[in-house]
């Protein structure tokens, strides 16, 4: 049976694996949606993370269809209230124009003006009275960090969103915003959605730092792309033809040599225990410092069934060993300190 985790200090608990829903409305049209959804739920699932944004990048998209999808497969299935519903705010939302930009003004931002029209925006996509962990997709700079956690808390006091959390923050910038929720008595964040792999220097990025804060403030850890954009699931090798796929060009892009020696590694561990090499790389992120959930993706049933089957999967202290040596990266002096 599954143990579910529990996020930082609050009061949720998981399914170890997360599902992502970014590529519902892009690479997955509805019905595939659905079945995933079906799927993760018939699994034990129950953390389900989307954003508002979500898929503004397809032509004529003005953003929020992952989470009209998730809203409609919520009210036909009347299953709300067995789930956890993640999403997030911040991200342009309407149509692009010619420049990349929002072809709608003030429509964007962690302003308290912009938190809480989006927040509203998302209640009704979802088809919900509340959102269980509502998330900055990323910094405003131009917004004080007190405003933001300021209208973050009054959706928390109203009863719109349950939790808070921040994802894509510097070390610094979490702190920040700790410090202020201690010191003007507004709600805290209880998690952080980083991008965090094997993959160099990703997975330096988040233990430099990060996770040590986490570790010490009681923060859950719920990463994006942990399989670094497919890269870790084995189909993208140095020298070899790139396999037609979306995220083609940008996994080309991070095949260093130190990359093709993990995925190397995840293949030779994978074949010991008769696995994949992709959840070889989820079960290495399961046994790290607070992690409560990596955030997976499945444009299938068939692939998610994969992904899914990292829960039955032990990896031995001998296997973490080797996955580590071939995915450590260079530590300063201080850093090497306790």
């Amino acid at each position: 049976m599954t143990t579910y985790r529990q996020l930082g200090r609050s009061g949720l608990h998981l399914f170890p694996l997360g599902l992502g829903t970014m590529q519902f409305g892009w690479s997955a049209d509805e019905a595939a949606s659905q079945s995933i959804l079906d799927h993760y739920v018939g699994a034990g699932g129950n953390f389900i993370d989307t954003a508002d944004i979500y898929t503004m990048w397809t032509a004529g998209n003005p953003g929020g269809i992952s989470e009209e999808i998730i809203g409609r497969w919520m009210k036909d299935r009347g299953n709300r209230d067995d789930l956890v519903i993640a999403t997030k705010v911040r991200g342009a939302m309407g149509e692009f124009g010619k420049e990349g930009r929002s072809t709608i003004k003030q429509r964007e931002g962690l302003s308290r003006r912009w938190i809480l029209k989006a927040c509203e925006d998302s209640l009704r996509r979802l088809q919900t009275d509340h959102i269980d962990l509502y998330q900055v997709h990323w910094i405003d700079a131009l917004v004080p960090i007190e405003e933001t956690l300021s209208a973050l808390t009054d959706l928390v006091r109203r009863g719109y969103v349950r939790y808070l959390g921040c994802s894509n923050y510097s070390a610094w910038r979490l702190m920040q915003a700790l410090w202020v929720s201690d010191t003007r008595h507004l709600e805290r964040f209880v998690s952080i959605q980083p991008e965090y792999s094997l993959l160099s220097p990703t997975r330096a990025n988040f233990e430099r730092e990060l996770q040590r804060v986490c570790v010490e403030y009681g923060l859950g850890v719920v990463p994006w792309s942990p399989l670094g954009g497919g890269l870790l699931t084995g189909k993208y090798r140095r020298g070899q033809p790139l396999p037609d796929s979306v995220r083609a060009g940008e996994a080309g892009h991070r095949l260093t040599e130190q990359n093709d020696a993990i995925i190397g590694t995840l293949e030779t561990v994978a074949a010991r225990h008769g696995a994949k090499p992709a959840q070889v790389a989820l079960a290495w992120l399961l046994q790290t410092p607070a992690m409560t959930a990596p955030i997976i993706g499945a444009n299938s049933v068939a692939q998610l069934d994969d992904l899914l089957g990292t829960l039955t999967l032990t990896l031995t202290p001998e296997d973490v060993a080797e996955i580590n040596t071939a995915s450590d990266w260079e530590r300063a002096r201080t850093e090497r300190e306790n």
